[in-house]
């Protein structure tokens, strides 16, 4: 049998059912796993105590022959975004060190409802703002990923694991945990899944509460799941989606039975092409893997149609003028005063605490974007960024409408590169920005969209492609996603180094 950190969400679950193994033997291999490797740095804080009480609550319900939860014996990673009572939550920010919740967010709630047992918080960009998971304030997360030079030698320089759920691509790709939560607000899901070889979905806007999750952009942001197949996706979406009424933002939809309802065949599917993702400058080894995700939907069954996206080249500005700005409203709460870090200076008034929490508390990156989204809603601007932003973010989504008529869903690539090395990109935001021109309009538009792994790159790292589909129609993005999952093969992993 494989070692029982090898196992995914499904094989653990079934093999927990069938009696193979107990989900306390479970718990403790993950947690030693976790424990042996703070070389990735990709926990902030580790839990494993919890992870041992759901797995015995597991193993006292199966000796006592009672119903199972969906996801018991399944010990998970929790992004730290998510508030967890009891545990402290970071945010990947100094500003909040220190801060436990008192509560618990909804998300994570229904998770360990369902069963699963917590391994710990996992690292991020702090507030998810960045794709590279250099601006924790906890340290970077590494990749346990390593390229290989022409001569096939394997490198030593660290990659980094894409951000802003970086901490949750590398746990995964290293086999410190089965799946992980991930929150998606321009790519944060799909773009380190892409670098780590594993597989995300950001479902549609709506779908899993964001109650308890901090803030980043609101009408943005949103939690899904990540993990080593399409399956275990699916199976870990069910117990995290559904209607919430202590988030306004909320769909009332039914949460489906999608695990249920895979199915690989393309037949009678048109899978739509937009021309506008062709960027210039784009590495022939992201051209060409392109091409061989259309070959794989043609083997499927699938019309390959060409669509257009005209609005597509806005939507970047138009991401990094609403996420600030929605940023600088949200982040407005840390001042110091009701939880978190302060900091009170000899003889200082109350503007002076302000200026001096958020000075020690808040990082580079967040304390740029914050600066742009200020601006952008000052007096004087706010029509001429703001508003404009958003009425070009509807162009942008009335562009997929119109797509919907001649297809499906939509194949893209998610990453214009594979992972580069930490400090490649950060003194240049720009570049660093442009990590995410493949994720940023779906997120924009609202739409649900997911990264599979599909191939290497020709320093031997993942590349992943993307499935773009229609609001509320995430059975069509897993099944599409399955396809390539299938015809890809990929089962390539980071060799062991940490």
């Amino acid at each position: 049998m494989s070692k029982l950190t090898d196992l995914g969400v499904a094989e653990l679950r079934d093999g927990f059912r069938g009696g193979n193994f107990t989900a306390r033997e479970v718990a403790e291999a993950f947690n030693a796993v976790v424990a042996g490797a703070s070389a990735l740095n990709a926990f902030i804080t580790t839990t494993p105590e919890h992870a041992l009480a759901a797995a015995d609550e597991a193993d006292n319900a199966r000796a006592a022959g009672g119903d199972l939860k969906p996801l018991a014996g399944i010990p998970i990673g929790m992004k730290d975004l998510f508030a967890t009572r009891g545990t402290r939550t970071t945010a990947g920010s100094h500003i909040l060190e220190g801060f436990t919740p008192p509560y618990e967010s909804t998300v994570s709630g229904k998770l360990w409802d369902a069963g699963a047992g917590m391994l710990g918080k996992l690292n991020m960009d702090q507030f998810a703002m960045g794709s590279s998971n250099e601006t924790s304030s906890f340290g970077p997360v590494i990749s346990p990923w390593r390229a290989r030079h022409e001569s096939g030698e394997r490198s030593n320089t660290d990659l980094v694991p894409g951000g802003s759920s970086g901490g949750t691509s590398a746990a995964i790709a290293a086999r410190l945990c089965p799946a992980a939560t991930g929150t998606d607000t321009g790519g944060s899901i799909r773009q380190p899944a892409s670098f780590t070889g594993i597989s995300g979905i950001k479902p549609t806007y709506g779908r899993c509460s964001r109650y308890g999750i901090v803030g980043f952009a609101s009408s943005l942001d949103q939690a899904g799941p990540m993990a080593r197949s399409v399956r275990d996706c699916a199976i870990m979406l069910e117990a995290m989606a559904g209607f919430d009424p202590k988030d306004s933002t909320s769909i009332d939809a039914p949460v489906l039975p999608w695990e249920a309802g895979l199915n690989a065949s393309m037949k009678g599917k048109r899978v739509g092409i937009p021309k506008e993702y062709r960027v210039d400058n784009m590495p022939p080894e992201i051209e060409a893997l392109w091409e061989q995700g259309i070959a794989w939907f043609r083997d499927a069954g699938a019309e390959i149609v060409d669509v257009s996206l005209p609005h597509t080249h806005y939507s970047l500005p138009v991401y990094y003028v609403i996420a600030p700005a929605e940023a600088s409203s949200n982040l407005a709460r840390y001042d110091g005063v009701r939880y978190g870090l302060r900091d009170l200076p000899d003889g200082a008034n109350l503007q002076d605490m302000y200026a001096a929490t958020r000075k020690a508390g808040f990082g580079w990156e967040v304390k740029r974007r914050l600066l742009i989204g200020t601006y952008v809603l000052s007096a004087g601007f706010y029509d001429a960024y703001y508003t404009k932003a958003q009425r070009v973010r509807t162009l942008i989504a009335q562009d997929f409408d119109k797509a919907w008529e001649q297809c499906d869903v939509l194949l893209t690539p998610t990453t214009p590169s594979a992972a580069f090395a930490p400090g490649a990109q950060s003194a240049d935001p720009i570049a660093m920005y442009l990590n995410d021109v493949f994720t940023v309009p779906a997120s924009l538009a609202g739409l649900p969209a997911m990264s599979v792994p599909a191939g290497l790159s020709s320093a031997g790292l993942p590349l992943g492609l993307q499935i773009i589909g229609k609001a509320l129609d995430e059975q069509s993005v897993f099944n599409a996603a399955l396809a390539l999952e299938q015809r890809a093969a990929f089962t390539a992993r980071p060799e062991k180094w940490w």
